[in-house]
C-alpha cells in the first residue's frame, strides 16, 4: 500500500519543480537576453514483480510496476528572441544562426543523426568579466559606461574584448559618440577613429555545457576545445540600439502552469486516499 502512497508524493514534488520552473520564466519574461527553462521528469527505475511459487512451483510474472517521478533537470531553450529596438547607443543584441556542416537543425536547435547521436545548434555569447575576475557569458547586451570609462553590464560586469581585457574607453567619451562596425569594433563617430575597442563575441559549440549563474550570466563547464573566438564570416551580428527579449511564450507557459496545477492536485488526492485507508486500518480494523 504504501509504494502507492510514495508514487503519489514523488509525483507531488515533480510538480511542484515545474511549478516553480514555469513561474521563474514568466518573472523573468521581460528580461533581456533570458533563456526559458524547462523542467524534464524522469520515472525511477521499474520493477519486475514476480509470484514465486511453493516447493517447485513455478514462478509467475506478474508485470511491471513503477515507483515514482522526479524532475530530473531544467535544460534552457537556446532560441533566438525578439528584438526590441530602444535607440540606446549601448545596447546591443546578438542575432546568430550559426552552422555545423552536414547538420541541420530542428526548430529547437537540436539534430538527431540515423545512429541516435544527438548535436545541439552552436550559440553566440557577449563575454564578460564578474567581480572575481572571472570569465562569464551573457546574452544581455543591455550595456553602460562607467565613471572610469568602462563598458559594464546592467549588474556592473566589464565587458571584455577580443584582447581579452575589459573594455575601456578615455575619459570624457560620451555614449552617443560610440558607434559599433560590422566586424564589432567601437569607433569614434564624430572623427570615425577607431578606438582601439572590439567586441568579444564567444562560440559555444554545445549550450548544455553553460551553467546558469543568476543575473543572466552563465558559466562554461564543458570541455576547453568547445568555446572560443566566433570566426570571421559566421552567420552572427550584433544589432546596435537593440536587445534581445526573452524567448519565453507566455501563452506556453500559462498552460503549463495550469497542467503542473492539476496534476499535483491530482497526486494529493491519492496522498489523502491513502491517508484515509491507513487511519481506518489503524484505528478501526486494528481495534478487532
Amino acid at each position: 500500500m504504501l509504494r502507492g502512497l510514495y508514487t503519489a508524493a514523488s509525483g507531488m514534488v515533480a510538480q511542484q519543480r515545474i511549478h516553480d520552473t514555469v513561474t521563474n520564466n514568466i518573472a523573468n519574461i521581460n528580461t533581456p537576453g533570458y533563456k526559458q527553462e524547462n523542467a524534464v521528469n524522469r520515472s525511477f527505475p521499474e520493477m519486475l514483480l514476480s509470484m514465486t511459487g511453493l516447493n517447485d512451483e513455478p514462478v509467475t510474472k506478474v508485470g511491471k510496476v513503477n515507483t515514482g517521478v522526479f524532475a530530473e533537470e531544467a535544460p534552457f531553450l537556446q532560441l533566438q528572441g525578439d528584438l526590441a529596438e530602444t535607440s540606446r547607443p549601448l545596447d546591443f543584441a546578438l542575432v546568430s544562426d550559426l552552422i555545423v556542416p552536414g547538420v541541420t537543425f530542428d526548430a529547437s536547435g537540436k539534430a538527431v543523426s540515423e545512429d541516435g547521436e544527438v548535436t545541439y545548434q552552436p550559440q553566440a555569447y557577449f563575454t564578460v568579466q564578474n567581480a572575481n575576475g572571472e570569465t562569464r557569458y551573457t546574452r544581455d547586451g543591455s550595456f553602460s559606461l562607467d565613471p572610469a570609462g568602462y563598458l559594464v553590464t546592467s549588474n556592473g560586469d566589464r565587458v571584455l574584448g577580443t584582447n581579452g581585457q575589459p573594455i575601456v574607453f578615455p575619459a570624457g567619451i560620451a555614449e552617443e559618440q560610440l558607434e559599433l562596425t560590422a566586424d564589432n569594433r567601437f569607433i569614434d563617430s564624430r572623427t570615425n577613429a577607431d578606438t582601439g575597442m572590439q567586441l568579444l563575441i564567444t562560440r559555444v559549440n554545445n549550450p548544455n555545457d553553460l551553467v546558469r549563474e543568476g543575473d543572466g550570466l552563465y558559466m562554461y563547464n564543458g570541455e576547453e576545445d568547445g568555446i572560443g573566438p566566433l570566426g570571421a564570416g559566421e552567420n552572427a551580428a550584433v544589432r546596435q540600439g537593440y536587445i534581445e527579449r526573452s524567448n519565453v511564450d507566455a501563452a506556453q507557459a500559462a498552460v503549463s502552469l495550469m497542467s503542473a496545477l492539476r496534476a499535483y492536485e491530482a497526486n494529493q488526492k491519492v496522498v489523502q486516499f491513502y491517508d484515509a485507508s491507513l487511519d481506518k486500518a489503524v484505528n478501526s480494523v486494528g481495534r478487532v
